[in-house]
Order: C-alpha cells, then structure tokens, then sequence
C-alpha cells in the first residue's frame, strides 16, 4: 500500500492547540486500563478552548462504534459547526464511520502525523492527568466499578472541580461561563 493510502486527513493543528472560543477544536484520543475482570477502553472528546471533556464513552473493546459514542455525545451536547477534530491514525479514526460521523454533523478532520505523541498532546496531557489523579490510586476489580469511577471523575470533579493554571485557576465549566455568571458561582 502506498503512502496516499495511509494519510486519510491534514494536520490542520499543527501542535497549536489554542482556540479562542468553545467548539473551534476538538481532540479525540482512546486510552485504556486494566481491571481483574479485564481492559476499560475510554475515548474522550476535550474541547481545547476550555479544557473541557464534552464527549466521551467507556467500552470493553476499542472498535469504531467506542469512538462513534463519545463523538455522538459531544456533538449531540454542542451542537458544533465547522469544528476541528484532531485525532491520530488509529483504526478507528481513520475508518470509514468515523469520517462520514464528521462530515454529516459539519465537523472538520485533522490527524497528527504518524507515531508522533505530542500531535495530539491536549487529549495526552488529560490522560495523564486521569492516570495520575484517578487511574493509578488503586487496582479496580471490576470493569463497573472503574467506568462509575471515570464517570464521576469527568462529569463531577474534572468538568465541574478542577481548577487548570492554563485557564487561570478556572474550572473548564467556569471557564465556558459568561464572566458575569462566573463571578456570582466563584
């Protein structure tokens, strides 16, 4: 197979992961973690502007349908359009249902180059936040009880709690507020 059949979309971030509004990028990764019954795969959808994790899904598996999930809640949450989706060349984001997701919810692809780490570093630095603060704080006996600990990390204390130096100490749902709301719930 030659090269043009690999590279399926541009680098359109070219490692600047800034916006300056809600919804101009998006990055997507998957990661995944063990538990005595098995791996969790999760894939996350974080929103550069806010830090903000705004989709996301927990599977047994790593298919298509894991990543199709996450970016469905996203979209379905955002509402987005002409939205740049960073992700790297894994199967499932360069599949057939990933890129037709895309274009019919007026989302824009972009992929890092291949085997390169820092092109896709936002989503990277989440994961190894939830490594750290979640992940390796103890061994998870079954596959429930690490996906109720995901949930309750992303949606109450990641969204909600913590505060990022990047978004100057702010929440990413603080940080997405209108300043005058944002002063009355600090």
């Amino acid at each position: 197979m030659n090269r043009e059949h690999l590279i399926t979309t541009d680098d359109l971030v070219n490692r600047n992961f800034t916006a300056t509004v809600a919804d101009q990028l998006w990055c997507t990764d998957i990661t995944e973690h063990p538990t005595r019954e098995g791996k969790v795969y999760c894939c996350a959808v974080i929103d550069a502007y806010s830090r903000r994790i705004v989709g996301w899904a927990i599977d047994t598996r790593q298919t298509t349908t894991l990543v199709l999930n996450a970016l469905d809640m996203a979209v379905e949450a955002r509402k987005p359009h002409q939205t740049v989706v960073h992700s790297d060349h894994g199967t499932q984001f360069t599949s057939w249902a990933f890129s037709n997701r895309l274009r019919h919810a007026g989302l824009v692809g972009s992929m890092g180059t291949i085997g390169d780490g820092y092109d896709n570093a936002m989503i990277e630095s989440f994961w190894g936040t939830m490594q750290v603060e979640l992940l390796n704080r103890r061994k998870w006996k079954t596959r429930l009880q690490l996906a109720n600990a995901i949930f309750d990390y992303i949606e109450i204390y990641y969204n909600r709690q913590r505060r990022h130096s990047a978004l100057d100490w702010n929440t990413p749902e603080g940080f997405e507020q209108p300043p005058a709301l944002h002063a009355l719930t600090s």
